[in-house]
């Protein structure tokens, strides 16, 4: 055998895996390329341990209303995935619309769709079908904070690293999942931001990058913070190819339209001063540097000189006038003339800072200027110094393009997100945390066209605001978008999918199949998640025996009166430890083995699905 002494060296500087880890990765979170950390390279890449993993994230429900969540976890290595990623039968299936619940008799992509399971075996499920099909990904994962509201409670040694895999292993396949103008959205807050945009310019590759925005979504801040009271969190967005991806207006607010307080027989407008561009350079802009002519007989502008040259100096003439209405006037490089011939009614206001020294206008484009003058839309007007100022009518526009910044109350979690879901369910408070509807409905519009069928994904679903959204603004702008949620927690039944159920009854308009990811392994999760503890001495025995438990597991090196010795959550980390993960959900490949007994009628909808 061939001694690799470098790759030796390696290993053995990872002294703190050496018992039992199976990552390749350092047991230190950095910057690193090439295996070099940055103080070593000049190219970034975020390593973590357990990189190169798949972490399942089993959760089930919340508890007491506090998003502490119980996650089941089984960190997998490369060489124990074999049939994890294999799509999945599906079952349950419901058709919901404005009557109730009915059996469903076919399933196309004209079908909103909510599906119950483990989110990252739902992906890659509907990839089959769904593989570069979604417009918008729109998520809210766990934040991974250091309130009480931590998720990650599970995994204290390696809190960060465990999140980071869990989200590096949503996001690969979220990005097959895009359209090439696909776009996906992200959530988060202070505490993984930096991480997180590390790890997506690696996933999604730095360049399509599209940007963040900061979301007031809490405007009376915490009052329980040791330190700055946040009132904000994030959004990052990123493109599958940003050449092709578009971005849309969003619609004037109520106060945008009002500051519009001026109105003629060609709509709503407002007078904004005409001012030179003072951040334009006049190398690059030299077209936007020319002289207005008024005429104070005529109160009107009569002319525009033509582009200054640099070897002019300042103050400079221009060696010709554009009149309006005309071709070019050449005027003999001396518009003094110009003026004689009007018997100096005319006067030449020049694009200067508050200085006086060279600027430019705000246009360059001649035509487009000359078309406001003769719509009347520039007005001239003279100062108590004597100084001249020009203002022109901009005019209500239909939208306006976002910005970074969203602090306009309607982005409120509170007034917008918890006040109206306890309202939906009779004061009751259903859910932790959820989104206001206009920071989800303001997402969507300015990636998605009402009318193009677009698909909007969620597999955080929550209390399904994501698909609230969407029947929101179909209705409001007539469109015809679909959605699709996943959610894993038990409150799907409950929450999730009877918002949606309420909203449609509501409006009485819209339809959405429900199904559920046909559990194998999954089962003895939940029994695993409710055990007491002589329930859990007899999943031990029952175990032992059973098909369910992981090939790798060897019974004869476990001693029976060992288990039991243990406290009740040793007991489930163990029984856990046991189930293979490979075969949490039933594989559509073993839909016809009877062993699973699948309905006939969940195979055909399930085959159905896999078809379209």
């Amino acid at each position: 055998m061939v001694f690799d002494k470098i790759k030796f060296q390696k290993f053995v500087t990872n002294k703190e895996f050496l018992a039992d880890s199976y990552t390749a990765f350092n047991n230190k979170i950095g910057l690193t390329a090439n295996g070099q950390y940055l103080t070593k390279s000049n190219e970034v890449v975020l390593d973590f341990p357990y990189k190169d993993c798949v972490l399942q994230g089993g959760q089930t429900k919340e508890k007491k209303q506090e998003r502490q969540e119980v996650f089941w976890n089984q960190t997998l290595a490369p060489d124990e995935i074999d049939r994890l990623e294999e799509p999945k039968v599906f079952t349950n299936w419901k058709r919901y619309d404005k009557d109730g619940e009915h059996k469903v008799k076919k399933v196309s992509f004209d079908d909103h769709l909510i599906i119950k399971g483990n989110n990252l075996i739902a992906l890659h499920s509907i990839k089959k079908v769904y593989g570069g099909k979604i417009k918008l990904i729109y998520i809210d994962p766990p934040y991974n904070t250091r309130s009480k509201a931590d998720t990650f409670l599970y995994n204290n040694t390696f809190k960060r690293s465990t999140w980071l895999t869990f989200m590096k292993n949503r996001l690969e396949v979220s990005k097959e999942l895009l359209r090439d103008d696909g776009v996906i959205c992200i959530a988060i807050d202070d505490h993984e931001y930096a991480h997180l945009k590390i790890l997506c310019d690696e996933i999604f590759d730095k360049e399509n990058y599209i940007g963040t925005t900061v979301i007031r979504h809490h405007a009376g801040g915490r009052s329980d913070a040791k330190f700055f009271s946040t009132v904000h969190e994030y959004c990052l967005f990123y493109a599958k190819r940003i050449e092709s991806a578009k971005m849309y207006n969003l619609d004037l607010t109520d106060k945008q339209i009002k500051a519009f307080n001026e109105k003629d027989v060609n709509g709503r407008y407002k007078w904004r001063p005409f001012i030179p561009g003072g951040s334009k350079t006049l190398k690059s802009h030299q077209k936007a540097e020319y002289s207005i002519y008024y005429s104070k007989s005529k109160k009107s502008i009569i002319a525009v000189g033509g582009e200054r040259t640099n070897d002019i100096s300042f103050p400079y003439k221009p060696r010709h006038i554009l009149t309006l209405g005309k071709e070019d006037t050449i005027v003999e490089n001396n518009p003094e003339d110009f003026s004689k011939i009007h018997n100096h009614d005319i006067v030449e206001i020049l694009p200067t800072d508050r200085n006086g020294n060279r600027s430019v206008w705000g246009w360059s484009d001649k035509k487009k200027f000359f078309e406001y003058v003769q719509n009347g839309d520039f007005d001239v007007r003279q100062k108590k110094d004597g100084k001249y100022i020009v203002k022109y009518r901009d005019r209500i526009k239909k939208g306006f393009k976002p910005q970074t910044i969203w602090y306009d109350g309607r982005y409120d979690a509170g007034s917008n997100g918890t006040k109206p879901l306890k309202k939906e369910f009779n004061g009751e408070k259903v859910f932790s945390y959820p989104k206001s509807i206009y920071t989800v409905m303001d997402t969507i519009k300015i990636f998605s066209k009402p009318d193009s069928n677009d698909i909007i994904l969620d597999f955080f679903a929550g209390s399904g605001t994501t698909g609230y959204a969407v029947l929101e603004l179909d209705k409001e702008e007539n469109g015809n978008r679909k959605f699709i949620l996943c959610e894993q927690m038990d409150y799907i039944d409950t929450l999730t999918s009877k918002r949606i159920q309420q909203l449609i009854g509501k409006n009485q308009s819209g339809s959405f199949i429900y199904c559920e990811l046909a559990e194998h392994t999954k089962i003895y999760q939940r029994k695993i998640f409710d055990a007491d503890d002589s329930t859990a001495n007899a999943l031990w025995d029952e175990l032992r025996n059973s098909v369910h438990v992981s090939y790798r597991i060897d019974f004869q090196k476990v001693s029976t009166e060992e288990f039991q010795e243990l406290i009740l959550d040793e007991k489930k980390g163990v029984l856990t430890g046991l189930l293979d993960k490979n075969m949490l959900y039933i594989p559509y490949s073993e839909r016809n083995n009877c062993d699973y007994e699948i309905k006939e009628i969940d195979k055909k909808l399930t085959e159905q699905f896999y078809n379209q």
